[in-house]
């Protein structure tokens, strides 16, 4: 069966759902807007106004429907009067400062604005606004009031402040371009139906008629401007999708709340319902402040995403146009180095006829520059097709124990000049591999020229051992070693190495793409040392092909 005095207090206390509705929905877009951008003015502006809204509903709702004392109803009346003045003005500067972050406040704005509506809002509290109460309900509810002579003051002033604030909200509006002329439109609509609403029934009857029966629904008047600003929010995507699901969940919860209240059947309960209605309501603006501050980190990463994304093609698009002109230097210097280093050959082996000893000398150091000048040049071509992913390779099953002899006895006399005892451990059995013959040898004589390069005095050893089913080969030597920190570094692209390496010169690209190389063999390659003057090991192992 339906409690039919339950349901009869409900209808009685629809107001009461009113005011809670819009205190609820108020507050929680308020605070909203203001966790958006607490430093704009405009949001603050915008929680000022909710705030005004907010006592001006509250304390008009309890004046009227609550309060059966004429003494204390009169004190909540003026006090219902002196916040609707503040609630005007606040309007007013709601869009005295709109849409902008930052405002310059006028001078008339700073003194005459300002002092009159304190002036006003100061009157409203005295007889001279409100004399008394003229006429009471059979329940001891205020029908009508005795207004004193301030009043039309008071009434002039608030109509001044709510004109006003609709003629700046008109005239941005129509001085805003197209799109954001359509952002403009649902909140003026609002504006206007929700103060035309406020002048009749809480101005010009009460103020001109006597008549304060609907002034308790003031906030209920609130509502239109709430429903098309949330339209406006929800229609022009000034908020995220997810905040706005939260706004609707943080105000039903509120209103599921409130029903509570309304249902209550004693002033303790009410008291009590209350409270837990104020302690939801906070509640709900912690979880909508949660779940902004959610979406705007997520809005910052996705900004610094799209950043770090253009960056990165940048840097491609930089690289390959470095990769381009290494590629176009290169093969404009190799040509050139070539007949270069053929005529001082030439010249050296006497073709062209005996020179004396000192032309030869001069003839051999030009050849040796130009062969460093060439192998710089392939170098480089061999860094661009790497990076291009175009270097081929024609891999077959060779005997690698021939190739690195082989390289061993050409690098002799390079390691002779410098009286270094350079060594290749010949094993007795065969390591077959599946290796491209020309980027073996290129990458073994990387490693032994390396190590010479770096050994002032003592030796090089090469040696060759099978482990875990693949050829391991070791280069060694007495050189002046390396920390840990240039180990771990060491085959990046460009790394010299510290200390007394830095003061040798190279391109840093040997061993980057020695590495590479051995990478597509499948193989790997690292270095090892246990410090600085004590030498190093190269080490590169690849996977054995059984017959």
């Amino acid at each position: 069966m339906f409690d039919t005095q339950l349901i009869t207090n409900s209808f009685k206390n629809l107001d009461l759902l009113s005011v809670g509705i819009t205190v609820s929905a108020i507050t929680v877009l308020g605070f909203t807007v203001f966790i958006n951008n607490p430093k704009s003015i405009t949001n603050k502006s915008f929680l000022i106004f909710s705030i005004t809204t907010i006592l001006y509903g509250v304390f008009n709702y309890i004046s009227y429907k609550i309060l059966t004392d004429q003494e204390l109803a009169l004190i909540f009346l003026r006090i219902t009067i002196f916040s609707a003045t503040w609630h005007a003005f606040s309007f007013f500067q709601l869009f005295y400062v709109f849409p902008s972050e930052h405002a310059v406040f006028s001078k008339t704005y700073k003194y005459v604005i300002i002092p009159i509506t304190s002036l006003v809002s100061f009157l409203t509290l005295t007889p001279w606004a409100l004399q008394g109460i003229k006429e009471l309900s059979s329940e001891g509810r205020i029908i009508k009031v005795v207004n004193g002579p301030a009043m039309a003051i008071f009434g002039l002033w608030v109509i001044f402040l709510i004109i006003g604030g609709i003629a700046m909200l008109y005239r941005k509006s129509t001085q805003a371009t197209e799109e954001e002329g359509k952002k403009f439109k649902p909140v003026f609509v609002g504006v206007v139906i929700t103060f035309s609403l406020l002048l009749i029934f809480n101005l010009i009857l009460p103020s001109m008629f006597d008549n304060s029966e609907f002034i308790s629904l003031g906030a209920l008047f609130m509502l239109p401007f709430i429903t098309f600003t949330f339209y406006s929010i929800t229609k022009r995507q000034f908020l995220d999708v997810k905040i706005i699901a939260t706004e609707i969940f943080a105000i039903v919860l509120s209103i599921i709340v409130l029903f509570d209240v309304i249902v209550a059947k004693d002033l303790g309960t009410v008291i009590l319902r209350s409270g837990i209605f104020l302690i939801v309501l906070s509640f709900n603006i912690l979880i909508v402040k949660s779940v902004w501050n959610e979406v705007k980190q997520k809005e910052k990463l996705e900004i610094l995403a799209k950043k770090l994304q253009s960056t990165n093609d940048r840097l491609k698009e930089l690289d390959m146009l470095k990769s381009q002109f290494l590629s176009f230097a290169s093969h404009q210097v190799k040509a050139p180095m070539a007949i270069v280093k053929g005529y001082a050959d030439l010249i050296a082996k006497g073709d062209y006829g005996e020179v004396p000893e000192e032309v030869k000398n001069t003839a051999n150091k030009i050849k040796n520059s130009a062969d460093k000048m060439i192998s710089l040049v392939e170098e480089l071509l061999n860094l661009r097709k790497i990076e291009e992913g175009k270097i081929e390779y024609d891999m077959k099953t060779k005997d690698i124990t021939f190739i690195i002899k082989e390289v061993v006895d050409e690098l002799q006399t390079l390691a002779d000049d410098k009286k270094l005892h350079l060594n290749f451990e010949t094993p007795t059995k065969q390591f077959n591999a599946k290796i491209d013959e020309g980027k073996f040898k290129q990458i073994i004589q990387n490693l032994v020229e390396n190590s010479i390069k770096y050994t002032e005095e003592g030796w090089i050893k090469v040696t060759i051992e099978e482990k875990d089913d693949s050829a391991l080969i070791t280069v060694s030597d007495s050189g002046i070693g390396m920390s840990k920190e240039t180990t771990n570094d060491l085959f990046e692209q460009f790394h010299r190495g510290s200390g007394k390496s830095r003061s040798i010169k190279g391109t840093g690209l040997g061993l980057y793409i020695a590495k590479k190389m051995i990478e597509a063999h499948n193989g790997k390659v690292w270095a090892e040392s246990e410090g600085e003057g004590k030498g190093s090991q190269f080490h590169v192992q690849l996977p054995l092909e059984y017959s």
